[in-house]
């Protein structure tokens, strides 16, 4: 077995980061980065989209992002780097191709804090209406920038204790939904699954483009290569089961809200412009203390964990440019006590402050994020396709078409699609 910190050096880096984090520290980093419960927040656009085929858009969604998984698997064990995508294409393709994708990426990654804490916010405004959006964006930004530079040990312990609180959540929903549902407040049906009335690919496709913002953040995992104790080996196994743990629980929670709820053709006719259809169903099975519960617990955890979370990767991403001088040097300063990259870590609270602060006041603010995002995760994973291809097969002659020829393929064409 190869030490990750030779692994590292055959690249001509040093070991600067601590390797502190476990296999079972990488699954909470991702499922935390996911939020178990982020469908809570975007259920109403998926069921609306989808025509009532929510649980569908999610199943597709596990399988074109598994295929996207495969690949990083494949490149971390070529390229065990922080930097993920951009590394592995750029060292793949070229420089200036990992530049264009490091620079893709990292539209996904820098602006993702600042739609999370720009959404908590306003969510946490309208139940306390006395803390304006600007306040609760800045108290979010300042809690996660403290527990960041204080080390990545103390961030997977907070992420371990924010994680047990959302699946407790979660327990607490799914429970008092199946005995709603057993209790006769809803009627089991496979429409969610599948609904011969409403089903086409254009349809399920469009509301899958929707869903997969719920995936976002498995991927970075492979941002801690260089933190990881066992180095390359367990970040592959870690995106693999991340992936497959957060599409058991959306599948779930979807497919319990979808029969819960209320009013499913006006869902499907009128939208959900409230963002509250999940609430609904919950109100259906528990009462409004049921639904209050849920808007809270997702407001907190796209707020605290997962733009926490998220601040980490794209931190990682500006070391990684800086120390191969893409990106200002000063990026690539770690704190020798903390071993983290304190500059980086500052550097994308103030973007996130600033651009949540933008953003609020705009009234396509929240759907203009997301929207970028998509696009720049979506983009970077075609070219981490591409470069398996092409270091692999092209370069490293490889025999394993499967891997390193179909999977790439197919994963080109169902990100396209989406």
């Amino acid at each position: 077995m190869s030490n990750p910190v030779d692994e590292l050096r055959q690249f001509g880096y040093q070991q600067e980061l601590r390797r502190a984090l476990r296999f079972r520290d990488l699954l909470v980093y991702g499922l935390i980065f996911m939020v178990p419960i982020a469908p809570m927040a975007i259920f109403g656009s998926v069921y609306s989209i989808s025509g009532g085929m929510v649980v569908l858009a999610y199943l597709i969604g596990v399988a074109v992002l598994a295929l996207t998984a495969s690949s990083y698997a494949q490149m971390v064990r070529a390229f065990p780097l922080s930097g993920s995508v951009y590394n592995y294409v750029g060292r793949s393709l070229g420089a200036s191709f990992g530049f264009l994708a490091g620079w893709t990426i990292m539209l996904d990654y820098i602006l993702v804090p600042s739609l999370l804490y720009l959404v908590a916010s306003v969510a946490m405004a309208a139940t306390v209406p006395a803390i304006p959006v600007w306040a609760w964006l800045l108290g979010f930004v300042v809690v996660n920038t403290v527990v960041n530079v204080r080390g990545i040990r103390m961030t997977a312990t907070f992420a371990w204790i924010m994680l047990v609180g959302e699946l407790a959540v979660l327990a607490v929903v799914l429970a008092f939904g199946v005995w709603a549902i057993l209790s006769g407040r809803g009627r089991w049906t496979w429409a969610p699954l599948y609904d011969p009335h409403t089903f086409t690919w254009a349809v399920v496709l469009a509301a899958t483009s929707v869903a997969v913002l719920s995936f976002l953040g498995f991927d970075g995992i492979a941002m801690l290569s260089e933190e990881a104790r066992g180095g390359a080996r367990v970040i592959g196994r870690a995106m693999a089961g991340v992936l497959v743990l957060a599409g058991v629980l959306f599948i779930a929670q979807t497919w319990v809200a979808a029969v819960l709820t209320p009013d499913p053709g006006a869902l499907i006719a009128q939208g959900d412009p409230g963002g509250t259809a999940f609430y609904d169903a919950a109100r259906v099975a528990g009462g409004p203390w049921l639904a209050k519960l849920c808007a809270v617990a997702t407001a907190i955890a796209w707020g605290l964990p997962d733009a926490m979370v998220a601040q980490v990767a794209i931190s990682r991403l500006l070391y990684a440019m800086a120390r191969d001088r893409q990106l200002p040097r000063q990026l690539a300063r770690v704190s020798r006590r903390h071993n983290v990259p304190t500059t980086a870590i500052l550097v994308v609270a103030g973007v996130s402050l600033a651009l949540g602060l933008v953003a609020s006041r705009r009234a396509d603010g929240i759907p203009r994020l997301a929207s970028l995002i998509n696009f720049g995760a979506l983009t970077a994973f075609v070219l981490l396709h591409v470069a398996v291809v092409v270091h692999y097969l092209f370069r490293g002659r490889s025999g394993n078409l499967v891997a390193h020829l179909l999977i790439p393929v197919v994963g080109v064409g169902s990100l396209g699609a989406v």
